[in-house]
């Protein structure tokens, strides 16, 4: 077994310092490449400082009123699917909201 020197956010979640060495595995750092958009700080809840993921922007929407869903597209490439109570609150709605000639969800 192996004893790693933790960040102290990681040892304040409880996470155990000590791995078997069957579990560690060399670092091979991310291919800004190949998985763009992928960094440190943009995990939620990881690091001093965290940050959301960055939303470029809205592309289109399913359904009407609050149970619409919405097709969002981040700045790091990835493409989903979210439902309006978890993107209410992004400017890119608002943005999208615009663009479609309504002034709320319910409107669509």
């Amino acid at each position: 077994s192996f004893k790693l020197r933790l960040p102290s956010e990681l040892r304040q979640r409880g996470t155990h310092p000590g791995f078997h060495a069957s579990l560690l595995r060399i670092h091979v750092p991310n291919d800004d490449r190949r998985f763009p958009g992928r960094q440190l700080h943009q995990i939620l809840g990881f690091g001093e400082k965290p940050t959301e993921w960055e939303v470029d922007k809205i592309t289109a929407h399913s359904g009407k009123g609050p149970t619409a869903i919405f097709h969002v597209l981040w700045k790091s490439g990835d493409k989903t699917w979210l439902p309006h109570m978890e993107v209410k609150h992004l400017e890119a709605v608002t943005q999208y909201l615009e663009a479609m000639g309504v002034q709320s969800v319910a409107a669509l």
